[in-house]
């Protein structure tokens, strides 16, 4: 059996963000509020409303399983998501330009 979980991007800085069982958002998948399918619709609602607040962009639910305890979502999407994501580094021709800028500057 797979739980849901409510996942969005933080307005304030664009990260990964979950719904907790006070109503908060997380950047810890360990603090997010395990639902179930009798919980979805009033959590979800909770979360659109924070939405149109403008705290959280685009919330959706997700599955998850517990594991030892903690949410681990089923989908490798969301897994990374959770995570950090992306898999791949960004900006690493940006640092090294900066980088040789400055060693040039000195």
């Amino acid at each position: 059996m797979t739980d849901k979980l409510i996942t969005a991007n933080h307005l304030g800085d664009g990260l990964v963000v979950f719904l907790t069982a006070e109503g908060g958002w997380s950047y810890k998948l360990a603090d997010a509020r395990v639902i179930s399918d009798a919980e979805l619709e009033a959590a979800l609602a909770l979360a659109k409303s924070q939405h149109e607040a403008g705290i959280v962009v685009d919330p959706y639910e997700i599955e998850a399983t517990l594991v030892e305890g903690i949410p681990v979502p089923v989908r490798l999407r969301e897994r990374i998501r959770a995570a950090g994501g992306p898999t791949v580094t960004y900006g690493e021709a940006e640092i090294a330009e900066r980088a040789a800028t400055l060693k040039h500057a000195g």
